[in-house]
């Protein structure tokens, strides 16, 4: 592997363009780097200077550290390289493969080889002394720093983890859905009382029983976990599940279990996988940064107010799905099959999801090869229909007693006979039906049609990238390797990478996909922006604070909680929605209230686009509290509510959409390759896009036999070089070698 810098060695440090070509000369002679070039990676051998050597009194040339928190850093590139975080002295990568498995044979020592930009960073400009103080004044960062100095650091997870049960059980003190309003209540009740059917009615009819109250409508993983607290709640007090008598209960005992049950079962599932996510895809960052992100993912206000106010079982769904993107990470991609059909068989949302974890499978059934990935293609394809059959499995013939039992729970899955949406979600249909009634102008079975083809079409260009991306590794690497053969007479087996090149799109697949069935499919409920939420949390809690990242991310999550408002004020949650919204916000050191005020001049879209909806926010919730909304147009508020959430979620969607497309050109080059005489070569493309690359600030690498983006980006010394260029230089060396 060449290295980046023998590219570029002929430009000149940046520092040293304006002195004397003596001084340059001298101090080029006199100072060497390790082999790499780059500034941040100095030989300690060199980094001093005899006083005699210098040409005048005015002349200081001192080294640069290896890791200087207070460096600038020239990251307005094209793949938005990030600057050092000032939390960590290690590498940025929450993607790199250096700790992504116990075979990994990379070491922490490489960071300069770190894929991190991809995953979480973003642009943000250079880091001044002032904006690093400012990058510390989350809550959250700050006491992670202090314990880590203070020598806690084996301590930070358990406490995590114990204040946080102890603040969800705060919330169950709280109202809940339903509360105190009969005949129907709400869905506490509707959890509770399917604890009751599971545990005194046969299989065969926890489907079908008493469907006008609160029938059972989820996968059967859900049967099975609401059998489990009901079969233990009939052991501690049986009044609390006693079959149709037990209706609307609300006593003290019987809502502790309920709140229990819950954190029992998030402590379970939800909490073990972020806590392998945080170790396992920032396995090359520092302790802090994963204590901080294991920190940002138990403190999701929107799941927090929905799972622990509201009250539902969202975080297995979610837990299971973190587990089956640690799988693959790791390179267990089917027990990572196995878990998302778990995540499908508790609740049938985690279908959002299946495009984007279908295309990476898939993507790498053809990396492997027509062998290995037939016999892969062919265990996942088992695997995951085994799975299926297990869950369904007393529904099946010849284990029930009729064959057409199979039909009840899965037409209670999916109800297409509900309506295109329901209350005020703000997603695409409810949004133009301000203007387009669209219940009135089409037939259901139309507006089915129309949700399907829009929400094929929203997920597409991600399904394509991940295609499209693994094709042309694979025609690289299939090339290389038989060049490698030709000019070598004995080549040494090299060490495959223990990572799919195709993972860093992977978290940007899953918010395109989940976004895009929020926003155009049927039957959308408020609750499902839990979903596209997930893979954007997931994306911030590894983003440096201003980078373009954590900025879409503290966006979507301030507005994801302010579009649930109506439900939450409905279900008596209105103190614990500021109080969190609050509390996370001062967390992670987010402050919408001086973006408010910093709107102008503004620093990117986003920022203008935070602060516009910040403010429209903070003036809704006012002129609600002192302005009683018209006879004839109730539900005022809740529509505008939508109106202001939908274009935030929008612009989500297809920045997710640009990520993906700047993530393949990161793996394979803006325009891919294509096999000419047997050799891989880029596709040509016009002269205009070429000279726009030019102006970019990028880099590759060729790493093994797998094709990695390195965040070296226009490094500080160094001239930046237009990609395409750098990337066929970097493309035939490592083939020569």
């Amino acid at each position: 592997m060449v290295d980046l810098p023998d590219a570029i060695s002929h430009f000149p440090p940046k520092g040293a363009r304006n002195l004397p070509s003596q001084s340059l000369n001298r101090s080029s002679s006199t100072s060497t780097s390790t082999g790499t070039g780059n500034p941040l990676v100095i030989n300690t051998n060199n980094i001093t200077r005899p006083r005699h050597q210098l040409s005048s009194p005015s002349e200081i040339i001192a080294p640069t550290p290896r890791r200087h928190l207070l460096e600038s850093h020239a990251s307005h590139s094209w793949l938005h390289t990030p600057p050092f975080s000032p939390v960590s002295s290690r590498g940025v990568s929450p993607t790199s493969t250096r700790a992504l498995s116990p075979q990994s044979h990379l070491t922490r020592g490489n960071s300069h080889e770190s894929i991190g930009f991809i995953l979480g960073q973003g642009t943000s400009k250079p880091n001044t002394v002032k904006e690093s103080f400012k990058s510390e004044t989350g809550m959250g960062r700050r006491w992670i720093r202090w314990s880590h100095k203070r020598g806690m650091r084996s301590s930070v997870v358990a406490f995590i983890f114990l204040a946080f049960v102890f603040l969800k059980l705060c919330f169950g003190i709280g109202s809940y859905s339903g509360k105190n309003t009969p005949p129907m209540y709400g869905d506490y009740e509707a959890q509770r009382h399917w604890m009751e059917i599971t545990v005194h009615l046969p299989i065969h009819q926890w489907y079908s029983y008493d469907l006008q109250y609160w029938g059972l409508d989820y996968p059967p993983l859900t049967a099975y976990v609401s059998w489990i607290c009901g079969f233990v709640a009939n052991l501690i007090n049986p009044t609390w599940v006693a079959l149709d008598s037990s209706r609307g209960i609300e006593t003290d005992s019987s809502k502790f279990f309920m709140r229990v049950s819950v954190v029992v079962f998030d402590a379970l599932i939800y909490i073990p996988a972020v806590l392998v996510f945080s170790r396992t895809w920032f396995g090359a960052r520092s302790n802090r940064t994963q204590d901080l992100a294991f920190l940002l993912l138990i403190l999701f206000p929107a799941l927090f107010l929905v799972d622990f106010g509201h009250f539902q079982y969202n975080s297995i769904m979610l837990g299971f799905t973190i587990m089956a993107l640690n799988f693959f990470a790791t390179e267990h991609d089917l027990l990572g099959a196995v878990s998302f059909v778990l995540s499908l068989g508790f609740k049938q949302m985690a279908l959002y999801y299946a495009p984007a974890i279908g295309s990476y499978l898939v993507a790498k059934c053809i990396l492997s090869g027509p062998t290995d990935g037939g016999r892969l293609f062919i265990r996942l394809g088992f695997v995951t229909v085994a799975t299926f059959v297990l869950l369904f499995l007393p529904w099946i013939p010849p284990f029930s007693a009729s064959p057409t039992l199979i039909i009840d729970p899965i037409s209670r899955i999916f109800p297409f006979a509900r309506g295109l949406f329901e209350d005020k979600v703000a997603n695409f249909w409810c949004a133009s039906n301000v203007i387009i009634k669209w219940k009135k102008w089409a037939a259901q079975e139309m507006l089915v049609k129309a949700a399907a083809i829009l929400t094929f079409l929203g997920f597409l260009p991600s399904v394509i990238v991940m295609g499209k991306v693994a094709w042309d590794l694979k025609v690289w690497n299939k090339s290389s390797e038989q060049k490698l053969v030709e000019t070598k007479d004995d080549p040494k087996p090299e060490e495959s990478s223990s990572h799919t090149p195709i993972l860093p799109l992977l978290p940007y697949a899953l918010l395109n996909s989940s976004m895009s069935f929020f926003l155009f499919s049927f039957q959308v409920h408020e609750k499902t922006i839990l979903l596209p939420l997930m893979p954007l949390m997931l994306l911030f809690s590894g983003a440096t604070p201003g980078s373009e990242v954590y900025q879409w991310g503290a966006l979507g999550s301030n507005v994801a909680v302010f579009s649930m408002w109506p439900l939450l004020q409905k279900d008596g949650l209105s103190l614990p929605y500021f109080a969190l919204v609050f509390l996370w916000n001062r967390v992670v050191g987010y402050d919408p209230i001086g973006i408010i005020y910093t709107a102008f001049p503004f620093k990117s879209f986003v920022h203008l686009m935070s602060a516009g909806v910040y403010a429209a926010v903070i003036f809704l919730h006012f002129s609600e509290q002192i302005i009683s909304p018209p006879a004839r147009y109730p539900d005022l508020f809740p529509v505008l509510n939508v109106l202001v959430s939908t274009p935030v979620f929008v612009c989500l969607w297809l920045w997710s959409i640009k990520c993906c497309v700047q993530v393949s050109w990161a793996l394979t080059g803006p325009s891919g390759f294509e096999e000419a005489d047997g050799q891989p070569q880029h596709r040509k493309r016009p002269s205009i896009a070429v000279n726009d690359a030019s102006q970019m600030r990028a880099s590759f690498v060729a790493k093994s036999d797998r094709t990695r983006a390195v965040s070296l980006g226009a490094t500080q010394g160094k001239r930046a070089v237009p990609p395409v260029r750098l990337f066929l230089h970097l493309r035939r060396s490592f083939v020569e070698r």
